[in-house]
């Protein structure tokens, strides 16, 4: 019991110790707590001092503000009497010299009408003296004119003898022609049956091979007629070879012929939601399955469709297509210079008309001209592959929209922050587009893939003239390269396909703001087109060409000049309501037709061996 009774006084006495410890903490803790209360007291006591005196101070700025601003008041209110006493005298001063002018100027006005009506005295009587010396040059100018119409009419008359011999030769070389394909069809007909031969001697040989000893004589004689046969089989395919190069060049003789530069026209069927009441105003001849020739006519002739002279709006082009016409028939016009393309040749085809008109339907359908070249383009690579000819094609479709050129094949987003630049290889005369996007074309299905895009990215936007009317002048650009194994011979050929915008006057589109600036960026660069035709038209050596006047012609700058074979489709509306736009399309489709453009060349080469 004492050792436990000593253990708890220990423990007791630990305890008292830890206790006594902890209450000096606690002593220490609470003198400095009375210290920090001591010193806020006196920062507490310096704080209301200071607040005091802000007060102070504050009640005195205020009283500075009243001040000042009774001072500005009154400052102010003298400052506009000043004015208005300023504003009077300067009133007064001002009409006094109006007044001044004002007499000065009748005073000058009266001075200036003597001096005028002494010029015009004098200006009648010099008119007269000229009248009088004109109408005695006129005499002379007239008999003139009668001795240079006489040399005109004969001049005509030889002209026209010159055509009759032209349009013979023309017949001598499509007879050329037939005959040529008549002999490429035997000489094929010829290879097959040569193939056949071949194989049939290959099996018997491989019978013979398995006979016994006597047979051995016989299959020497097969072997030398095999060896015959494989020669004239290499000589028939050398023919061929020889053949295909001279309807090349008789084939593009005969495109020549018919003119570097030609016009279709073609007329839209009209829409069921058209008035059939507003179809009567486009004439074509009799024979419409081959006519050239249509007159478009007007109110007061709409009534009597019998008689149309030419003086009564008549144009006559190349070819024109009726609103029956399909794409398949207007395709087999444009075939030849499908085919020249592929022959090493810069050809240029291009739909112009107003709005809504049927452009982008002729060029960009599915069975329209862009497709259907492609499939030719194809078929025709694949003939001449036994022939030994082996084609690359790269395309690329680009827009002109506000004089800026925009890449249809990359991403929309980017055609404000992409700048393109158009640039020319004068020496090869080829043509690039910096950071353009380039697609091979292996097959017609990538092409109407890339169509499909195009037609997501151009630009459209809805007018009065067309709900879904193209902004824009789309190009559909397709390089071949053909290289020939047997031969050496290497041709690059251009396609471009240019699908205009539509023209329309500003009248008719009812374009504002940001359609308006479209309009006459379209109008303009369509202006620009015209101008080149007419330049290119006069044939002066050396003579400026205006490609650079818009992107568009400076562009097609190596599709529209001598080195190429350009065609125009003008399409129009049979509608009266659009026989403003349709005269205006026509007139500029005749001067197109009436222009001569040099002869194009072939770009091709041999290379070296």
């Amino acid at each position: 019991m004492y050792t436990t009774f000593f253990t708890k006084m220990t423990q007791a006495g630990q305890e008292s110790y830890g206790l006594k410890e902890a209450v000096d903490l606690y002593k220490s803790r609470v003198n400095e707590l009375e210290a920090s209360r001591a010193e806020l007291n006196e920062k507490n006591v310096s704080l209301r001092v200071d607040i005091e005196t802000m007060k102070t101070r504050l009640e005195a700025t205020e009283h500075a503000l009243k001040e000042a601003e009774r001072d500005h008041e009154i400052a102010m209110n003298e400052i506009d009497v000043r004015q208005r006493t300023d504003v009077e005298s300067i009133k007064e001063e001002a009409k006094r010299q109006l007044e001044s002018l004002s007499c000065k100027h009748q005073e000058e006005i009266r001075e200036l009408k003597r001096r005028l009506d002494n010029e015009f005295e004098e200006e009648r009587l010099l008119h007269q003296r000229e009248v009088s010396q004109l109408v005695s040059e006129r005499s002379l100018d007239s008999q003139r004119g009668q001795i240079e119409l006489e040399n005109k009419d004969r001049e005509l008359a030889r002209l026209q003898a010159d055509l009759q011999a032209v349009r013979d030769d023309l017949e001598r070389q499509r007879q050329t022609n037939r005959e040529l394909r008549q002999n490429l069809d035997t000489a094929s007909g010829n290879s097959i049956t040569l193939e056949s031969s071949i194989r049939a001697l290959k099996a018997r040989i491989e019978f013979l091979e398995s006979g016994s000893q006597e047979q051995s004589a016989a299959f020497e004689h097969l072997q030398q007629q095999l060896t015959n046969a494989l020669a004239e089989t290499n000589e028939t395919k050398e023919k061929l070879r020889k053949e295909e190069t001279l309807r090349r060049r008789l084939h593009n003789q005969v495109q020549e012929l018919k003119g570097n530069i030609r016009v279709f026209c073609r007329v839209r069927p009209s829409l069921e939601a058209e008035p059939a009441t507003d179809v009567a105003q486009i004439q074509f001849p009799d024979n419409e399955s081959d006519c050239k020739d249509i007159s478009v006519l007007g109110p007061e002739e709409r009534s009597s469709l019998g008689h149309i002279s030419r003086k009564n709006n008549a144009f006559s082009f190349d070819r024109v297509f009726g609103p029956s016409t399909h794409n398949a028939e207007v395709f087999e016009e444009i075939s030849q210079l499908v085919q020249s393309a592929l022959d090493g040749y810069n050809v240029c085809i291009f739909c112009y008309g107003q709005t809504g008109s049927g452009k982008t339907y002729t060029m960009s359908s599915e069975d329209g001209m862009i497709p259907r070249a492609v499939h030719q383009i194809y078929d025709t690579a694949k003939s001449l592959e036994e022939k030994g000819w082996v084609y690359t094609m790269e395309g690329n479709f680009v827009e002109v929209y506000n004089e800026n050129i925009n890449d249809l094949l990359g991403k929309a987003e980017e055609f404000d922050k992409k700048k393109h630049e158009i640039r020319h290889d004068m020496q090869r005369c080829k043509t690039t587009i910096t950071d353009i996007t380039t697609v091979t074309l292996d097959s017609p299905e990538m092409v109407e893939s890339i169509l499909r895009r195009a037609a997501a990215n151009r630009s459209v936007a809805a007018t009065k003239a067309n709900e879904r009317s193209s902004r824009s002048h789309s190009v559909f650009i397709l390089k071949l390269i053909g290289e020939n194994s047997f031969t050496g011979e290497r041709s690059e050929g251009t396609l471009n396909l240019v699908d205009l915008a539509g023209s329309e006057r500003l009248s008719h589109s009812g374009a504002t703001g940001e359609r308006l600036k479209e309009t006459q960026s379209i109008n303009r660069s369509l202006s620009c087109l015209g101008d080149v035709i007419g330049a290119l038209g006069q044939g002066k050596e050396g003579g400026h060409i205006p490609y650079r006047n818009s992107k568009l012609t400076y562009l097609l700058q190596f599709s529209l000049g001598g080195n190429s074979k350009t065609l125009m489709f003008v399409m129009v509306s049979p509608l009266q309501a659009h026989l403003g736009e349709t005269l205006t399309s026509l007139k500029f489709a005749t001067k197109v037709h009436n222009t001569h453009i040099g002869t194009a060349k072939r770009q091709a080469r041999v290379k070296d061996s």
